[in-house]
């Protein structure tokens, strides 16, 4: 098939991977890293010599990966971290567990998501979505932050995505999060995507000035990317080939998506390596830190385009409600750390 991807994606930064400074020294953790745009994250920091922390859900699916990864880049300092999204006491445990090593933590990839899934409540009683992309992370991030403080200057990316511009009305249904009849399996995809980019600006309001980095990506090229988000939302230009879709194949109109999932995965999707760059820009560049880089929202390649962000993505005071709604929840559940 032909290849259109390469007309889709703005290199005009001239961004590669060759670009990525040598990481020798630095730690660095990457969630959902077994496969896509996270496993090519971690490919190219543990190329660059970084110890890298592949956090993922089954050490059945990592284990391999992994592997794969010391394999290529002849790094042994690759490691799996057991950690599930969807259950906030593992997800602490797993930043604790992380924090009993005594390392320090120089880069944290918040990678790990999942896309416009039939509504379910996790184990916690909450709706999947909003637990595996932005609470999961809230609760893991929040309990590394000593590591990243100590580490400083570090950096934290959110992954986001353009769907972030169509949340529910209001942005965030705080009192519906649990009602599956408030909005549809995008709009509370939506939601959780908005989610990640409040939550790193609250995170840059209380630790930007401690020396923590923290910015979200998009990984895909937004700018090819039509709204609203909506069931043919893969096959348009614009996304990367990845197992995010999974969510989207399930049940009886998934069965009769898939092979057209299958057809843009094959033709219009970039494939995980330049779906990682971003990341991995954000991520490394003497940039952020030179230029003092913080709370901005960038687009393939390594392009800050937080002129693209949607209005509710820079409301501080939705982000400080989404902090404090996020702190009470959690606590609610899993009690104070």
């Amino acid at each position: 098939m032909v290849d259109t991807s390469a007309l889709l994606v703005d290199r005009s930064k001239g961004f590669t991977r060759d670009a990525i400074p040598d990481l020798s020294g630095k730690v660095a953790i990457v969630t959902g890293a077994n496969t896509g745009v996270g496993y090519a994250t971690a490919l190219e920091l543990a190329r660059k010599n970084a110890t890298v922390f592949m956090a993922c859900r089954s050490e059945e699916r990592a284990a391999p990966a992994v592997e794969k990864v010391r394999a290529e880049t002849g790094n042994k300092n690759v490691h799996f971290l057991k950690l599930d999204l969807q259950n906030l006491k593992q997800s602490r445990e797993a930043a604790k567990g992380f924090l009993s090593l005594g390392l320090g933590l120089h880069i944290l990839v918040n990678n790990a998501g999942i896309m416009a899934c039939p509504f379910a409540l996790t184990s916690d009683g909450i709706e999947s979505q909003f637990a595996t992309n932005h609470l999961g992370h809230f609760v893991f991030t929040k309990t590394l932050l000593p590591a990243l403080e100590r580490s400083a200057p570090s950096r934290i990316v959110n992954l986001s995505s353009v769907a972030h511009k169509h949340p529910a009305p209001g942005g965030i249904l705080f009192d519906s999060i649990n009602d599956p009849k408030a909005m549809g399996d995008w709009g509370r995809y939506g939601q959780s995507k908005l989610s990640n980019i409040l939550f790193s600006r609250a995170l840059d309001k209380r630790y930007g000035e401690k020396g923590i980095y923290v910015n979200s990506v998009h990984p895909a090229p937004e700018y090819l990317t039509p709204p609203p988000p909506h069931p043919m939302l893969p096959f348009q230009p614009g996304y990367v080939n990845s197992e995010l879709t999974r969510g989207v194949k399930q049940g009886w109109v998934g069965w009769i998506m898939s092979p057209l999932i299958w057809l843009s995965n094959s033709t219009l999707a970039i494939p995980p390596y330049e779906g990682a760059l971003t990341s991995l820009y954000v991520a490394t560049s003497p940039e952020i830190e030179t230029n003092d880089v913080r709370a901005k929202y960038f687009v393939p390649i390594a392009s800050e385009r937080t002129d693209l962000s949607s209005e509710y993505s820079k409301d501080e005071t939705l982000a400080e409600k989404l902090w404090a709604f996020s702190e009470k929840l959690v606590e609610e559940k899993i009690g104070k750390e």
